[in-house]
This record gives structure tokens, sequence and C-alpha cells, in this order.
């Protein structure tokens, strides 16, 4: 009886061996086969998106992901698939790629990427500066993460180079608001926006027009001191800009008349230097 018993647990212990071991040579090859469905996923995401069709190439990359998200090729699918709709405009869809990758992947080795990415993905939605001043700010907010995070990277180089035309669509922006106050004759925001182009975006193409403008509200509402002070400003930067001659001709009627004659004199002065090859 006591062997009977016996050749039943040796018999049961075999069982559970076995199973153990089935299970495991099971969970080995749904592994490979995971890792093999993964690797032909990307390559069909690729496939297709080097033939356009972005939407299938992306549907692919974040089915890499959903396989074996803890490969160090899901993170990579992550981008491409944002990388795929960026190719096509599709920016709403890459940032919407592009932030998740930044979430769920932290301190990834191709994070400035990512953030170059999304940022020029905000920048080339800017069609009108009057209108789009939130994709405006969310881009510069990322340029600049970009030059304080990654600073000696291409991205941080061209990040500042994209900077500096974000603040001439600022500027832009501001002059656009100027000039509408200005005809409407409305002078004090409309002193408060020139003032803004002034402090705020004095490396700008508008600074001078800025400048001339406050010469002429100030003179204007008879504040000569003021007039005065930015004409000295417009003066000592811009001296050979057509608007500091406009200001000029603001603050000194007799302009035009001294012009004129400092023309004649040096007309008399040449005739009597070309009379004199002749004496």
């Amino acid at each position: 009886m006591k062997f009977h018993n016996f050749l039943i647990s040796v018999f049961i212990l075999l069982a559970i061996t076995a199973c153990s071991e089935k299970k495991d040579k099971v969970s080995l090859i749904k592994e490979d086969n995971l890792e093999q469905q993964m690797i032909e996923a990307y390559n069909e995401g690729l496939k297709e998106f080097n033939r356009g069709d972005i939407f299938f190439a992306a549907k692919k990359f974040n089915e890499v992901e959903l396989l074996y998200p803890q490969s160090i090729w899901a993170p990579r699918s992550t981008l491409m698939a944002a990388y795929a709709y960026y190719s096509q405009y599709y920016f709403s869809d890459a940032i919407f790629e592009l932030e998740r990758f930044l979430e769920k992947y932290k301190n990834h080795p191709d994070t400035d990427y990512a953030y170059y990415l999304l940022a020029i993905s905000h920048y080339n939605q800017i069609v009108d500066e009057k209108k789009d001043l939130g994709e405006i700010i969310k881009s510069k907010k990322y340029f600049m993460l970009l030059i304080k995070e990654f600073p000696n990277t291409d991205f941080a180089n061209d990040a500042s180079y994209k900077l500096e035309l974000i603040q001439e669509i600022l500027a832009s922006k501001e002059l656009y608001l100027a000039n509408y106050y200005l005809d409407r004759e409305k002078w004090i925001p409309a002193i408060n926006r020139y003032k803004t182009i002034v402090d705020d975006y004095d490396t700008t193409i508008f600074i001078e027009e800025a400048l001339f403008r406050l010469i002429e509200i100030n003179y204007k509402l008879g504040l000569t001191k003021e007039a005065k002070k930015y004409a000295s400003l417009l003066g000592y930067n811009y001296q050979s800009s057509e608007w500091y001659e406009l200001s000029y001709k603001i603050l000194n009627k007799k302009y035009k008349k001294a012009e004129i004659n400092q023309d004649i004199n040096k007309q008399k002065s040449l005739l009597q230097k070309f009379k004199k090859l002749f004496d």
C-alpha cells in the first residue's frame, strides 16, 4: 500500500514537472513570436512610410509599442509615428505622439529630438501672427527649453535662429495693434504698444517705426521733451534710416529749406572750383 502511494506521488511529481517545463517552453515560444511580430510590424511601418501611406505606417509603429512596450523599439516607434505625421503636415497628430513620448519615456537619449520636433510642429502652424498667438507662444517655449537644456546641439542652434524669427513675428503683432489704435486716435494704448516694441523687441526690424511713432504721437500731444527723447534714440542708432529723416522733419519744420540751401551752396562751391580751372 505504501509502495502504491509512493508510485502515485512520483507520477504526480513528474506530471507537475512536465507541465512546468511545457509552460516555460510555451512562454519562450510566445516571447520569441512576440519579438518577431514586433520586428515585422516595425519593418512594415517603414515600408508604408516610404510608400507615403503615413497613416498605416503610424498604425504599425504604434503596434510595435503595444506588442513589446519594454523593448528599445517602443520609444523609437513612437518617434517614428510622430515623424510620419509631421512629414505630411498632420501637426496635431505629431504633437499628440510627441507629448506622449515625453511623458512616457523620460530621460530618453532622443529627448532633444522630440522637443525639437514638438517645437517645429507648433512653429509650422503659425500662419497669421494676428491669430496664431497660442502656437507662437508654445513654439517659443520649446525652443527656449532646447537652448537651455541641450545647448550644445544642432537643435539648439536652429532654435536660436527660429527664436529670432518668432521675435519678429511678435513685434509685428504689436506694431499691427499699435497702428490700429493710432488710426483710431487712441493715443495711450498706441503708445503702450509702441513702447513694448522698444522695450522687448529692440533687435527687430520694427524698432525704427515704433520709435518714429512715439515721436509723432508725443509731439502731437504737446509732449515735446518725450518726443525729443525718442528722436535722440532713433538718431543715435538709426541715423541713416528713412524713419529718422521723417522724425527730423517733425521736430524741425525748416528741415527742407535748410536741405535745399545746403545743396545750392554745395553747387556754388563746385562751380567756383570748376571756374578756377580756366583762370
